[in-house]
């Protein structure tokens, strides 16, 4: 194993059935701006089978190179050899940063290559930065500032590695803005040989069975978002009677699915989608930290609650203090009113 550690800065590019996952092109955006801080390269992970035609989207996400695993062992996601053969390179090559979306597989594979790298890892990052910090009257550069909520969301943690050489970390899908692609931008496929132990790929798919999501909010231009402040299903209506005026998605608090108000899927925050609409409508949610971790990057956010020192408005654009019941019919009223 080579024990030199290089300043690279990794992405696992995930794929399935041969479609890339936005969360791999949002971080190659954020690699770029942490490659530059360390003046260094950034590089792609891709395994799958006949997949070497997504390296041109990955260079043009920011990828300098784009480290290439195709075999047809690897057309379906099975840990052990997608963790073993990323574990293999990290321990030849030795990366200084390497960074995982935050997806169920990407849950999966982290931590088995943490584990048997002896690298540290942080999940759920909300924030990444490179710094020079002096610890302990010893400098310790380019370390990974891995920033995320912490203790229910109550405070805002940096978590850094110093004692370890390669960092890891792990980030939700749309917490990272993602760039516009440079399609002019060109970069080093690196093939690398695909060797696996039969034990490795005693797991066979069968059959996959795929049930397609309704919702997306990632790509919803208008939001309106409901809390426990409409805590009544006659309430919550009114939330979708002016989502359905102004054509925008409904979504909802971890408070509003915990009572069933809203299904799971349309859950916003810390634990839920994390979301950039133009125009985000926060009614009857106090704005805790695990719910504004989702949505404090929108365009424009309006803020409806009944008291007035509610957090949310801290973050709002606009804020209208008062009862919903009131407010949202007068809302619909007045944006009728302008369509005629």
């Amino acid at each position: 194993m080579n024990s030199k550690i290089k300043d690279m800065v990794w992405v696992f590019a995930e794929q399935t059935d041969g479609e890339l996952a936005d969360v791999g092109l949002e971080l190659l955006h954020k690699a770029r701006t942490l490659a530059k801080k360390m003046h260094s390269d950034v590089s792609a992970v891709l395994l799958g089978h006949n997949v070497e035609n997504l390296t041109s989207v990955l260079f043009a996400h920011g990828a300098d190179n784009v480290y290439l695993l195709d075999d047809p062992e690897l057309n379906d996601f099975r840990s052990m050899p997608y963790a073993n053969l990323i574990t293999t390179l990290v321990e030849e090559k030795r990366p200084r940063v390497v960074l995982f979306g935050a997806t169920h597989i990407g849950r999966d594979i982290a931590p088995r290559v943490a584990s048997h790298t002896r690298s540290g890892l942080t999940a759920d990052c909300t924030e990444l930065k490179i710094e020079t910090l002096t610890i302990r009257k010893v400098e310790h550069k380019d370390l990974l500032l891995q920033i995320r909520p912490a203790f229910g969301g109550n405070i805002i943690a940096t978590i850094i590695s110093p004692d370890v050489p390669i960092q890891m970390a792990t980030i939700r899908e749309g917490v990272m803005e993602m760039g516009e692609p440079d399609a002019s931008r060109k970069g080093k496929i690196i093939k690398v040989p695909v060797q696996l132990d039969p034990v490795e790929i005693a797991v066979r798919i069968i059959e996959k069975h795929l049930e397609p999501s309704g919702v997306n909010l990632k790509s919803a231009p208008i939001i309106v978002a409901g809390g426990y402040g409409a805590d009544t299903p006659a309430k919550f209506q009114l939330i979708k009677d002016l989502a359905k005026v102004l054509g925008a998605e409904v979504a909802g608090s971890r408070a509003a699915v915990d009572a069933g108000l809203i299904s799971p899927e349309r859950q916003v925050g810390q634990t839920g989608t994390t979301v950039r609409p133009k125009l985000y409508i926060a009614i009857g949610i106090s704005g805790a930290i695990q719910h504004r971790a989702g949505m404090q990057e929108s365009q424009k956010i309006i803020a409806i609650n009944n008291d007035p020192d509610a957090p949310i408005f801290q973050i709002a654009h606009y804020g209208i203090s008062g009862n919903l019941e009131e407010v949202i019919p007068k809302l619909i009223a007045a944006y009728k009113s302008q369509l005629h």
